[in-house]
């Protein structure tokens, strides 16, 4: 199919086949580019990648943490990644049909929202696309994902209070030690002592 493979910007052999392969899907298809968007066109990167290599298919995937506070919180995320992809997937497409290679790509997208809401039959039939068919693992999955989330916002929750809250020792103290160590060295955050 003359797959490009995935590389850091600027590395490689294949970069300038790579952006003429990317200028030729846009002038095909009538698609308004500058020069700059290639190289953001080429750096974007889905959350993962599946493939079958059987069925010659593979699956852009998606997971995002939405803010769940209006009703169609779920479809305004979904719709945002859709568009984040288009281009991507119809440029796989484009080259398969080129090289008549028969590879199809699609894109599925599993979003959670940051309260642990979670479209349930939606989540469950997407990861059975996917190929995961056991019942079991299906909901282990779904349950991990949601504690997962709702872990994460605890965290950035408790982190916001000790961006807030003048007495940061106590707020500390409500966040696991590693946690607090970990992500005060790695970003060079330093505590200043409360102010009297």
């Amino acid at each position: 199919m003359g797959l490009h493979e995935i590389l850091p910007p600027g590395a490689g052999q294949n970069r300038a086949r790579l952006r003429n392969d990317v200028e030729e899907y846009h002038i095909t298809y009538s698609i308004v580019f500058y020069e700059t968007d290639i190289d953001t066109f080429i750096a974007r990167r889905p959350d993962g990648l599946a493939f079958d290599n059987e069925k010659k298919f593979s699956v852009f995937l998606e997971y995002t943490r939405a803010m769940d506070t209006n009703e169609d919180w779920a479809e305004k995320k979904e719709q945002e990644k859709i568009d984040r992809y288009s281009s991507h997937l119809g440029f796989i497409n484009h080259l398969s049909n080129r090289e008549k290679s028969g590879w199809k790509a699609s894109q599925t997208n599993f979003t959670t929202g940051v309260r642990g809401n979670l479209h349930t039959n939606q989540f469950l039939t997407r990861l059975e696309s996917l190929g995961v068919k056991n019942k079991n693992t299906q909901e282990a999955i779904h349950n991990r994902t949601v504690q997962n989330t709702l872990s994460m916002s605890d965290m950035i929750l408790k982190f916001f209070l000790i961006a807030l809250n003048s007495k940061t020792q106590w707020t500390l103290q409500t966040l696991p030690t590693e946690i607090a160590n970990k992500y005060m060295e790695r970003f060079n955050l330093h505590l200043q002592q409360a102010r009297m």
